[in-house]
């Protein structure tokens, strides 16, 4: 259990942030790059401070020094991969096509997660998988909500220029 507790917290958070940026950027019809620019943000700058979190987590749990900072390392790492392989999805498919695959990978990935985990708890797998998938879901849902309100009338305030000087 020790070793799938490593990824996943990490795991769990690539994958649903980097589903709810896709579709709640999609909503706005974002541009490719502006899709995986916020991809790597999370990858990156998002994902430090996690793993930032995670290791002073672990530190005040009394972890030893090398235990946290495996952790640590090992939260990044898999956050990292991840980030990157929604990322590739986005620049490989066209933009038709990049929606339903991520969506398609995402709950692959967190469903072979879900499973792992509940397997290893001997939990029953199958209500496992479904319950972190509809979460999952309600948090695309929401983000698929935040970016119809930037782009409907009810956001348009948002991207009006500043008055001159």
């Amino acid at each position: 259990m020790r070793k799938l507790n490593r990824i996943s917290y990490g795991g769990t958070a690539a994958i649903v942030t980097s589903m709810a940026l896709i579709v709640g950027l999609d909503a706005v019809h974002a541009a490719e790059k502006t899709i995986v620019s916020a991809l790597l943000i999370a990858a990156l700058a998002d994902n430090l401070t996690d793993s930032l979190s995670v290791h002073v987590y672990q530190e005040s749990e009394h972890l030893s020094q090398r235990e946290a900072f495996i952790g640590t390392l090992t939260n990044f790492a898999t956050r990292l991969a991840l980030c990157l392989s929604f990322v590739a999805i986005v620049v490989l498919l066209p933009a038709a096509r990049a929606l339903g695959a991520a969506l398609g990978w995402g709950a692959l990935l967190l469903a072979a997660l879900s499973w792992a985990l509940a397997r290893e708890r001997q939990a029953n797998a199958l209500s496992e998988v479904v319950k972190h998938l509809v979460v999952a879901a309600l948090v695309i849902f929401v983000s698929r909500l935040i970016g119809g309100c930037v782009h409907t009338p009810l956001g348009a305030g948002l991207h009006t220029p500043p008055a001159p000087r």
